[in-house]
């Protein structure tokens, strides 16, 4: 008798293979920011903010002057803003 089974876990049927995927539970909040004027403002953001612990996304919208931060459970409002600052802008609040 043969088992469906690898050792990793990972079960098998007819030749199928079941992958089981964690799910995050996240939020998304929306930030005003000032400053923003081209391609080079949301790259420039989208770096310094995404590379905080517990950004999954960053979504930035120069025309209407915000921010969309999707974090893994809830945003550290000042640890956003500090990397908005350093990239050279200013956020000025939530949205």
């Amino acid at each position: 008798m043969s088992s469906c089974c690898s050792p990793d876990g990972a079960c098998a049927s007819n030749g199928e293979t079941t992958t089981t995927v964690a799910v995050v539970d996240s939020t998304a909040t929306v930030y005003r920011v000032t400053g923003m004027s081209c391609g080079h403002c949301r790259t420039a953001i989208t770096a310094s903010v995404g590379a905080l612990a517990g950004v999954l996304t960053v979504d930035v919208d120069v025309d209407g002057g915000v921010v969309t931060v999707t974090t893994a459970g809830e945003p550290d409002d000042a640890a956003i803003a500090a990397a908005v600052d350093d990239a050279g802008y200013e956020l000025t609040g939530r949205a």
